[in-house]
């Protein structure tokens, strides 16, 4: 997929900050897009945006907590831009809260949205893709699914499935047409939770630091032309630490501990920190 003129995606979650970038980013490819989302009057100022720097756009709106949605919302996608070349997962839900005091619903809606949406959706375009002889999926997960942090439980757990997701498809689809990439961000600046987090005057330790849409869309489109595997942007040299976190997981977790980030999501916590989800 280094040659993306021509083709056409879907992106979830395109009502949100960093879904909105990322679709601007294939589009400034020549890629034509469907955008799904929650929110249909942001989907329509996308599609504005979108369709000014040349290409096809449209919006397609669905709930991804409504999974029985999934099979028209590619359906729609395909007749809205033609055949699926791309698929971008990236509608999310983050709530941080002490993990007892989320009910069922609020767990299974995570689960939901964050993984079983992706990997339903995903199911449903491989296929196509196989039989086009080229298509690629990205997955969109997080530096939580790395070094899962306090208070966001549900979704550093579904996050982490993200990963497993893909390193498991691309070893079963090794040699065809079709790749797949995760792409795990850290605090992304004007963006869903850190936006909230930054808004009550919590930021992000010199450990993590933070990134900004245009750098995870940017990673986005290199996943997909270079086939990698996975990519994580965090707006600091964090990769040495994600080693250690396997060879020595009790040292980096005392090291998270001590430099605060445990203090800083149960702040957040206090008023359950939710982010409703775009998808």
């Amino acid at each position: 997929m280094k040659q993306l003129q021509g083709r056409s995606a879907l992106v979830t979650g395109a009502s949100g900050g960093l879904g909105r970038v990322v679709a601007r980013a294939l589009a400034r490819e020549g890629v034509a897009v469907a955008v799904s989302g929650r929110r249909a009057d942001r989907l329509a100022d996308i599609v504005g945006e979108l369709r000014a720097l040349g290409v096809r756009a449209e919006a397609v709106p669905a709930d991804l907590d409504r999974l029985g949605q999934l099979d028209s919302l590619i359906d729609r996608a395909e007749a809205a831009v033609g055949p699926l070349d791309l698929l971008v997962n990236n509608a999310g839900v983050e709530n941080v809260s002490a993990f007892t005091r989320l009910d069922p619903g609020e767990l299974t809606a995570m689960v939901d949205v964050n993984l079983t949406a992706p990997l339903l959706l995903t199911r449903r375009v491989v296929p196509g893709m196989l039989g086009r002889g080229r298509g690629h999926v990205v997955f969109i997960s997080s530096l939580a699914a790395k070094i899962g942090p306090a208070y966001c439980a549900p979704y550093a757990a579904t996050k982490a499935g993200l990963i497993g997701l893909t390193q498991s498809l691309r070893a079963e689809y090794a040699g065809s047409p079709v790749g797949f990439s995760v792409v795990c961000p850290g605090f992304i600046a004007g963006d869903g939770m850190y936006q909230r987090m930054t808004e009550r005057g919590i930021r992000a330790g010199r450990i993590t630091g933070e990134t900004s849409t245009d750098k995870v869309a940017a990673a986005v489109i290199r996943a997909i032309r270079r086939d990698r595997p996975e990519i994580v942007e965090s707006g600091a040299p964090i990769r040495p630490l994600l080693a250690l976190s396997q060879i020595a997981p009790g040292l980096v977790e005392r090291a998270a501990a001590r430099f605060g980030a445990t203090a800083m999501f149960r702040r957040l916590s206090e008023d359950r920190g939710r982010v409703e989800p775009d998808g």
